[in-house]
This record gives structure tokens, C-alpha cells and sequence, in this order.
């Protein structure tokens, strides 16, 4: 299986003056735990949910602190056609939960822990069925929570 048939769609902003509230804001709103921040088509960071809790949790003000003073600058990146315990591997390696996904030198994609568990675990077979429904993953229920706007 290759990252491209498993990935949801980034979200992005083009900016990194946005603060952590606005991060977060976005984050909550479209059910994701990271937002990859872009300058035209060139990923230039990277921001997590565990990013903005930490910064608040060493006292900054989510009002007033920019994304750029708590992103990741070297973000790690992966191909579509990149098999999926590859990425994985590369996530563990590199301690990270979110795995943008590019094409071309163009963002296209990200890969996060669940999606990647999601498929690990429905690749057990019990009694020769596969115990979770491939096509009805975490990443499907999160999208539609999106659709529906329950987002409270």
C-alpha cells in the first residue's frame, strides 16, 4: 500500500505571522493535528498541536505568539508513491506524528500516525476477515465529522 492512497489533504496557511490561537483555530476546524505552513508552493514549516500546547504550556500567549517562533523549519517530507511502512518507519525514526507529503516538490498530502494505524490495524485478519473495514478508517470518520460541522 503507498502513503498516496492513505493520505488526507494538508492543511495549510501562508502564513507564518498567524499566532497560535489563529493555528490552533485552523486546526480544531478542519480535525487535524498539524498545519503545514507554505510560501507559494514551498513548504517552509510546520506546526503541531503538541507545538502550541507546549508554548502555552511554558506561558506564551496564544494570542500574541506567531507560529514562526514555535514551527519546525526542517520539515521531513515523503512521496506518494512511498510505501506505507516506509513512511512509517520514517515517522518513528524521526519522532514525528505528521508526515507531509509532496509531489514534485509540491505539497500534495499528509500522512499522520493514525492514518498509518488505521491500516495497520485493519490489516488483521482474524478467522481469515479483516477485523477493521479498510475503507472505513479514523480518516473517514474525521471527515466526515468535517462535512457534518460537528465540530463541538
Amino acid at each position: 500500500m503507498r502513503v498516496a492512497e492513505i493520505m488526507t489533504g494538508a492543511t495549510i496557511t501562508d502564513s507564518t505571522a498567524g499566532t497560535l490561537r489563529s493555528a490552533a483555530e485552523l486546526m480544531w476546524k478542519q480535525q487535524t493535528g498539524s498545519l503545514v505552513i507554505v510560501d507559494g508552493e514551498a513548504i517552509v514549516g510546520i506546526v503541531t498541536e503538541r507545538d502550541v500546547m507546549r508554548a502555552v504550556g511554558r506561558g506564551a500567549d496564544p494570542d500574541r505568539e506567531p507560529i514562526s517562533t514555535v514551527m519546525t523549519r526542517d520539515v521531513i517530507t515523503a512521496e506518494p508513491d512511498t510505501h506505507v511502512r516506509d513512511a512509517a518507519r520514517l515517522m518513528a525514526q524521526h519522532w514525528i506524528r505528521h508526515l507531509p507529503i509532496v509531489d514534485g516538490g509540491r505539497l500534495v498530502g499528509i500522512l499522520s500516525q493514525r492514518d498509518v494505524i488505521g491500516v495497520f490495524a485493519a490489516l488483521w485478519y482474524e478467522n481469515g476477515v479483516p477485523e477493521i473495514d479498510v475503507d472505513n478508517l479514523v480518516r473517514e470518520r474525521r471527515l466526515a465529522r468535517i462535512e457534518a460541522g460537528d465540530l463541538d
